[in-house]
């Protein structure tokens, strides 16, 4: 692959991880269309998209920083089992991914920025949380097994509570449960992909969670995230949201089959094709509960 090509860097912005940072804004977006009292408006639609293009250059942002720091510190080498890294393969340059991790994180405060006025200034510290722990999370937190409550706070609660209160100027109970169960299968991608690694994480001297746990209790705790994320739906139901508690059952069915193939695929480069499925079982679950929401409003249950 020729240096610093078009084709390496999408492959360096890891496409497929957006969803990642689709799906909580989307679940905002139908709990504010399904709370407000009239149409989305407007000035709400404007600030939703700044929202959504805010969560993709931060995802972006944050895969640069991982493909550069886990360079620097040799985790990316010939035994890695994952999909292969721009700066490893030497397909991005180090100082290439310097200037691009900057011009992303700048790109990303610029986009945010018009937020302040549809939210308040409250939000820059938001801002400057998610920039600073966008770094932290590679280069410290990651290897004393935090990376778990970093996505569900970043995953999860931020990404959810902050696009719905922008867009209807209040927060609620039901909003947070969402936000937890949101960062709950999001957690997920990052748990078969910590599980598929543990044999280097460890030699690495990286205690991922999975890592901590053992491999028996990782692939129950993957299991675990999907039945507990599906469980405070019922919150939903409680609340005369039947179908966004129901809906969600579809993605249930496929993560306990993904599960199944991570016990029988065990270990080696065939886990990436779980980390495939859990991926897109998490865009599942997002369409699941917005489109439940927007049905429980409609027809009343």
């Amino acid at each position: 692959m020729k240096k610093n090509s078009l084709k390496a860097w999408v492959l360096a912005a890891r496409p497929k991880t957006l969803t990642g940072a689709a799906v909580p804004v989307m679940i905002a977006w139908a709990l504010a269309w399904k709370d407000l009292p009239h149409p989305l408006q407007g000035w709400q639609i404007a600030a939703g998209v700044l929202c959504l293009l805010f969560a993709f250059i931060m995802q972006i942002d944050a895969n640069f920083v991982n493909d550069y720091f886990d360079f620097l510190h040799g985790n990316d080498d010939d035994t890695r089992l994952g999909p292969k890294r721009a700066c490893a393969m030497g397909w991005v340059s180090g100082r290439a991914m310097q200037r691009a991790i900057t011009l992303t994180t700048a790109t990303a405060c610029v986009v945010g920025l018009p937020l302040v006025w549809y939210g308040g200034w409250w939000l820059v510290a938001v801002g400057v949380l998610c920039v600073v722990f966008c770094f932290l999370y590679t280069t410290c937190l990651s290897y004393h097994g935090l990376g778990d409550v970093l996505v569900l706070v970043f995953f999860g609660i931020v990404p959810v509570c902050v696009p719905y209160y922008i867009l209807a100027h209040s927060i609620n109970a039901e909003v947070i449960v969402a936000s937890i169960a949101c960062g709950i299968v999001i957690d997920g991608l990052l748990m078969v992909n910590n599980y598929r690694d543990i044999d280097n994480d460890r030699r690495a001297g990286k205690l991922t969670l999975a890592v901590r746990m053992g491999k028996a209790w990782s692939q129950k705790f993957y299991l675990a995230l999907g039945i507990v994320a599906c469980l405070l739906g019922i919150v939903f139901a409680m609340n005369g949201h039947v179908w966004a508690s129901v809906l969600p059952l579809i993605y249930l069915m496929l993560h306990v089959k993904a599960y199944h193939h991570m016990v029988s695929i065990d270990h080696g480069r065939e886990l990436n094709r779980v980390l495939g499925e859990t991926a897109r079982n998490m865009f599942v679950y997002g369409l699941c509960v917005s489109l439940g929401m927007i049905l429980s409003s409609i027809v009343g249950a």
